[in-house]
């Protein structure tokens, strides 16, 4: 495997999949702005979207990947069979999990949304719509499961790509906003369940060279099976804990008007970099860091773990510093149109401000916990996850009344950090990880290329601030200019100071 390529694959087709999002939200800013109907559909679609994330983005691989990789070095069949016990209870579990939540749809939404309640319109909007994409957590997480048999074979491509599905249905929805008027926020909803749907036919047949579907109620609770379930839902929480926190700041949110709009724009601008930084390289490294540890190659283990933290900080730290210096003009040049306010972007802006900060704590959790989930150990992140958790509800819910809505993803980020550092430690004390020489070199003159890439994107917002102003209607061609400009200028000084090294591409992991 080559670390780089394979990220790079998962990385395209994420990004594509993120610029597509990008047009859907500017779509939906447009349309329905920080509306009502904007927060009701948006808690209807976070609901279904966190499990999306939850499932994923790396957190079922977590338990399943390792597990599969150990059965498939034994024979094909025994793999087959241990995936096709998975499917079966898989499927059932979630339909049945899904009939309750349909059952009891108020009081699941009221959990959610409590700010709503006391708003009967919204309350009612918000429960309809969540009915209506429901059915995407049972598309998603069957995709989701595919997903992980494709990367276990390390076939990232069409995992990547299947997201993509997502963002097309809505924005043909979309294109016809003027004409569905008030039921758009339906429509959308609709759309979303639709490409669940897709989305699990285009990876089945994808997946079929490597698994067949075989649908049995003779539940096989093997001992392989029982091994995976013990470690799925501590991987869960723990590799998706930024997404646990974000639904936590949902709820509380919903106290405050548009509140839950302006942190779920700030949200969708950081995850960009996060999938490439974060997810993708903990999705990519797991099978052969799994199949490494499984042989007890310990050179190998070291320089992969090694890899993709440096290649994690090489995409994180830029983006981290560009957040830090222009997170408001981000804000207006990629959203401010339409019914999305000029209030709307100062408030998005100083959210994707304080969850810019911790945007390297939330890449290194990703990768961190791959260590942790190679070596078959889910219960450490989840421990440490579940206090990180418990961290930031107390600082949400203390400030809330004093702060607002901003104390959200400040609190996010705080507990990130708190989650990432202590990860670290406990990496250390258990042996699994240590620096080699390299990593600390390339680290400082990562830093370095970063901060001075800061500097320069600081002059540009100079330059054209007029250009990035909010009443200036092409002000999203100057901001797409800063960034390339960024780019370049980033990675010209990475090669020369040699913070990345252009035969670092074709090392073999």
């Amino acid at each position: 495997m080559n670390l780089i390529k394979s990220t790079g694959t998962f990385g395209f087709y994420t990004i594509i999949s993120r610029l597509l999002g990008y047009l859907r939200d500017i779509l939906i800013a447009i349309f329905l702005g920080t509306s009502f109907i904007a927060d009701a559909f948006f808690v209807a679609f976070r609901i279904p979207n966190t499990f999306r994330r939850l499932f994923a983005e790396g957190t079922f691989n977590a338990a399943f990947v390792p597990s599969y990789t150990s059965q498939l070095n034994k024979s094909k069949l025994k793999s087959n069979k241990f995936a096709n016990d998975i499917f079966n209870f898989l499927l059932a579990g979630l339909f049945f999990l899904i009939l309750i939540i349909q059952l009891f749809m108020p009081t699941f939404v009221g959990l959610i949304a409590p700010g709503f309640v006391d708003e009967t319109e919204k309350i009612e909007l918000a429960i309809t719509l969540t009915r209506i994409t429901l059915p995407f957590l049972l598309f998603v997480s069957l995709s989701s499961f595919f997903s992980a048999i494709l990367n276990s074979h390390n076939k990232f491509a069409a995992a990547s790509a299947a997201p993509i599905i997502l963002n097309i249905v809505l924005i043909v929805v979309l294109l016809f906003a003027q004409i569905l008027g008030d039921r758009l926020a339906y429509y959308l909803s609709f759309g979303v369940s639709i490409a669940g749907l897709l989305q699990l036919i285009f990876l089945y047949k994808f997946v079929s060279k490597f698994f067949k579907a075989d649908l049995n109620l003779n539940f096989n609770y093997s001992k392989e099976v029982k091994f995976f379930f013990k470690k799925l839902l501590p991987s869960i929480f723990s590799s998706g804990v930024t997404q646990i926190n974000i639904l936590v700041g949902t709820i509380i949110a919903s106290f405050q008007a548009s509140a839950v709009s302006y942190l779920y724009y700030a949200d969708r601008i950081y995850q960009i970099n996060l999938a490439i930084a974060g997810i993708a390289i903990g999705v990519v490294v797991l099978p052969q860091l799994s199949k490494y540890i499984d042989l007890k190659n310990k050179a190998k283990i070291l320089m992969i773990q090694n890899k993709a933290l440096e290649l994690s900080m090489f995409l994180s730290l830029p983006a981290f510093v560009a957040l830090f210096i222009g997170s408001e003009e981000i804000i207006s040049a990629l959203f401010g149109y339409g019914s999305f306010s000029e209030k709307a972007v100062i408030n998005s802006g100083k959210a994707l401000y304080f969850f810019g900060l911790g945007l390297p704590a939330f890449a290194m959790i990703k990768v961190f916990s791959s260590f942790f989930f190679a070596n078959h150990d889910t219960k450490t992140p989840f421990y440490i996850s579940v206090i990180s958790v418990f961290l930031n509800i107390i600082i949400s819910v203390f400030y809330f009344n004093k702060v607002g809505f901003i104390i959200i993803p400040l609190a996010t980020t705080i507990s990130s950090w708190f989650n990432s550092i202590i990860l670290f430690i406990f990496l250390r004390k258990k042996n699994f990880f240590r620096f080699n020489d390299v990593f600390l070199k390339r680290f400082l003159r990562i830093t370095c290329a970063s901060i001075l890439m800061g500097v320069f994107f600081k002059f540009q917002i100079i330059f054209f601030q007029n250009q990035l102003n909010y009443d200036y209607h092409l002000k999203l061609v100057y901001l797409i200019i800063c960034v390339l400009l960024c780019i370049s200028f980033y990675l010209l000084l990475s090669l020369f100071i040699k913070a990345f090294k252009t035969e670092d591409i074709k090392l073999k992991y």
